[in-house]
Formats: C-alpha cells, sequence, structure tokens
C-alpha cells in the first residue's frame, strides 16, 4: 500500500470514529493549492495531532491554525460547497511538501459513511472471539 493510500486508510477510520475532520486557516480562509492535475484541493486531516504535525513540518503550512469541522457540518455544508465550487478535498496530506490523495467530495464522504456502517460488525465480530 502507497504512503497516500495508507493516509487515506487511517483517515476514513479515524474520521468514522471520531465524527470530525480538521482543515487549516488563516486570517484571509482556507487553502486550496493547485494539485499536479491541474485542479484545486483543499485539505483536510483526520486529527488534531496530524494537523499540528503538518504545520510543523510543512514550510507553505506554517503560518495556518487548525481548524475543527464536525461530520454533521461537513456533510451537509462542507461537501456541497466544496463539490460547487469544483475543489477536491486532499486526505491526510503528508510530508514536507504536504503531498498525498485529493478526491471528490462525495467520494470522502461515501467512504467514510461506508466505514462508519461497518464499525458495528467488526466491533461485534470482535467481542465474539
Amino acid at each position: 500500500m502507497s504512503q497516500a493510500a495508507s493516509q487515506a486508510s487511517a483517515f476514513y477510520k479515524q474520521v468514522a470514529k471520531g465524527k470530525r475532520v480538521w482543515t487549516v486557516r488563516d486570517d484571509n480562509g482556507y487553502p486550496a493549492p493547485m494539485t499536479s492535475s491541474g485542479q484545486r484541493a483543499q485539505p483536510f486531516w483526520s486529527s488534531l495531532a496530524r494537523v499540528k504535525k503538518i504545520i510543523k513540518t510543512a514550510p507553505a503550512y506554517s503560518k495556518f491554525r487548525p481548524h475543527e469541522i464536525s461530520w454533521e457540518d461537513f456533510t451537509q455544508k462542507w461537501v456541497p460547497g466544496l463539490t460547487k465550487d469544483k475543489l477536491l478535498v486532499g486526505v491526510n496530506w503528508s510530508g514536507s511538501k504536504a503531498v498525498g490523495y485529493d478526491l471528490q467530495p462525495i467520494d470522502i464522504q461515501r467512504n467514510v459513511e461506508t466505514q462508519r456502517n461497518s464499525e458495528p460488525d467488526y466491533l461485534l465480530k470482535a467481542l465474539r472471539t
């Protein structure tokens, strides 16, 4: 599994469990850099620790601060807004250049919801063994 795939998998699991996502912002708003595919993406992370790490290790994000969003707000407000603005979602970007998977907002929502719906089955199976 690639580093980006591993980060995406961790994102779905952590968000499904914690029911929140994190992004960064400054006084001018939220970053949405151009990706290598020529489309803009706004980065989101699955934990405060991941956001703090990117702020510390990626120079382009050093002046930003963490911003927490509930899963409910993300699905009801952010997914439609990001879609309308034709922005991708950067998933748990990592490293000094802050890179990783960039996906359609609705795909992020579906993947997290799939993870959320599978959690009870997983927990029940674990309890039975």
